[in-house]
């Protein structure tokens, strides 16, 4: 499969300190990427380097599926907000857009209203930046972003401080430009459960290291209630429960068995079990939110 963004063992020190240690990221053509971790995780280091705004110490970028030597060039097909949008203060919203088509080289300012329409900042009119709303900056950003029509947009924590409504905001602009522009988009954030209503596919990331990869798909999967089993012999439940026709469950450690679904039957699964001869030390519903799933794979840990 060819990714528009990949790394391989990507690494930045300083020092004695990995801010980003063997990072091996894979973002595909059209997808919105959750890049998921706690503060000073690593995500701003990494999303720098893939925009070449700091220099990996060791490991390759891959872009457009060229190698960091053919794809120097393909940044220019990155739009990126990192950190602080720059924005003009007592400019209108107009103006830091024509200011950031003149410094991209772009002489035909059409486009400037379409992109202000995305974001939803097309009638701001006179109004300058110093009056705006935080929410309103951040869209600004994630506009200036937007100009020289890039295929792919790299956002750095864009829900950081918003409101719900604003939050909200971000979120539908995002999904339409991955919808209707085919915009690949990295999105970095701390907060899980906000990405995880439009993210396809997340990477986690803690202390520096790349936890897991893993589509919305299987993250909802394995996130949703199930009931967990604690048995000496998880093999001997398989064939039981197979044979009663019960086909969604997965072994997750050496005594441990998780059945999706069937919350109401757990009576019944008990005593088909124990029945069966399948000796049962522990049975009982278990609910994992996003949240919990994500703290669970960090151990809880925050980097300092």
């Amino acid at each position: 499969m060819e990714y528009i963004i990949e790394t391989r063992n990507l690494t930045k020190k300083y020092g004695k300190h990995f801010a980003a240690d063997g990072v091996n990221l894979h973002v595909k053509r059209g997808e919105i990427y959750g890049f998921i971790g706690t503060n000073g995780a690593g995500k701003t280091t990494c999303m720098k380097m893939i925009c070449g705004l700091a220099e990996q110490s060791e490991g390759e970028i891959m872009l457009f599926g060229k190698t960091e030597d053919e794809s120097h060039a393909l940044r220019e097909r990155i739009g990126s907000l990192i950190e602080e949008p720059g924005l003009y203060y007592d400019m209108t919203a107009y103006q830091n857009m024509k200011f950031k088509c003149k410094l991209s080289g772009i002489r035909d300012y059409s486009c400037i209203e379409e992109i202000l329409k995305l974001v939803d900042l097309q009638n701001t009119g006179k109004k300058t930046v110093n009056k705006f709303s935080f929410g309103m900056r951040q869209r600004l950003g994630i506009a200036l972003a937007l100009v020289g029509n890039p295929d792919v947009l790299v956002l750095d924590e864009p829900i950081n401080g918003l409101d719900p409504q604003g939050i909200a905001r971000i979120r539908e602009i995002l999904v339409k430009l991955r919808d209707e522009k085919n915009l690949t988009i990295m999105v970095s954030s701390h907060i899980l459960e906000e990405l995880s209503k439009i993210a396809d596919t997340f990477g986690i990331i803690h202390k520096g290291k790349l936890i897991e990869e893993i589509s919305r798909e299987e993250l909802l999967s394995r996130c949703q209630n199930h009931v967990e089993i604690n048995t000496d012999n998880p093999q001997l439940a398989c064939v039981i429960l197979e044979e009663s026709g019960i086909k969604e469950f997965k072994v997750t450690d050496s005594q441990t068995l998780n059945i999706m679904g069937h919350l109401d039957e757990t009576a019944k699964i008990n005593e088909l079990l124990v029945g069966n001869g399948c000796k049962i030390k522990q049975l009982k519903i278990v609910s994992v939110d996003i949240e919990d799933y994500y703290f669970k794979k960090t151990s809880g840990g925050a980097e300092k």
